[in-house]
């Protein structure tokens, strides 16, 4: 598996600008999505965080763009576990599109996995470790 699919959409009209282009702030929303269907993935669904009272928070974000991304194109997120440790979790996710074989833009996110009554940081639950080993493990070696 070389990257798992987070997130799917249409660009939508009130995400573009004047240019037709796709606006900066609408890309960062589309790999928050992307990331939030990860936590799902591995066990941090909200049902989860609620139970648990743990969740991920984003400790640093940086975005790419690589390419023009227009109204009405159809995109996705392949999302790369870079590493994790016992509470952090680094991320890279890619927008793409079909027939256009490089990235659109590439996002690397810093995530903190938190206890929410402190809040303050906290270990991941065996579940969600297990599961993002499992993920790294089918991902195989990053370029």
């Amino acid at each position: 598996m070389p990257a798992l699919i987070t997130y799917q959409t249409q660009v939508l009209e009130d995400w573009v600008d004047y240019n037709g282009h796709l606006r900066d702030a609408f890309y960062l929303l589309i790999f928050s999505y992307a990331t939030d269907a990860l936590m799902e993935h591995i066990g941090l669904d909200a049902e989860s965080r609620g139970q648990s009272g743990n969740s991920l928070f984003t400790l640093e974000a940086h975005i790419n763009y690589l390419h023009e991304v227009k109204l009405g194109a159809e995109v996705w997120v392949q999302t790369h576990i870079v590493g994790f440790d016992r509470k952090r979790l680094h991320v890279y996710h890619s927008l793409h599109r079909a027939g256009f074989d490089a990235p659109l833009a590439a996002s690397e996110h810093m995530l903190l996995h938190v206890n929410l009554a402190g809040p303050k940081s906290s270990p991941f639950s065996q579940h969600s470790s297990t599961a993002l080993t499992a993920i790294v493990d089918a991902q195989g070696p990053l370029p």
